[in-house]
């Protein structure tokens, strides 16, 4: 008898499962992202000139209230609105972990320092749309 009400038990939780992947599935239609995510939709490298590689990329991002589309470990993320609204742009950690953040003088973007000297530089232009 308990075998029994474990089964159904385990059928009602099989159906319960079912039923909340399909409901999600339906609110993330094909296409759209989830609450608080981003993706990258292009990545441009442009290496036309000697030691230096200029990159542009497009994300979207579905974020929550109150965040906006930044960078995270040199990737997309959704951060604090208040960090881009005030250009300290090294309190999102743009920069990969080991690197060195620094704002650049006029605060329109910031600069990654690798431990071996390399800086990489990221202007807002990438956050225009604010």
């Amino acid at each position: 008898m308990q075998l029994l009400k474990a089964l159904w038990a385990l059928a009602g939780a099989a159906i319960c499962c079912f039923l909340i992947f399909v409901i999600h599935s339906q609110f993330l239609k094909e296409g759209q992202l989830a609450a608080g995510t981003c993706e990258i939709v292009t990545l441009d490298r442009d290496s036309s000139q000697p030691r230096r590689t200029i990159a542009r990329q497009t994300a979207r991002c579905a974020c929550k209230k109150g965040q906006i589309a930044g960078t995270t470990r040199a990737r997309p993320a959704c951060v604090d609105a208040r960090i881009i609204k005030t250009k300290q742009w090294c309190e999102m950690l743009p920069c990969l972990e080991g690197e060195g953040c620094d704002l650049l003088i006029n605060k329109s973007g910031w600069t990654c320092t690798q431990p071996g000297g390399r800086i990489k530089t990221t202007t807002e232009s990438l956050f225009s749309l604010i």
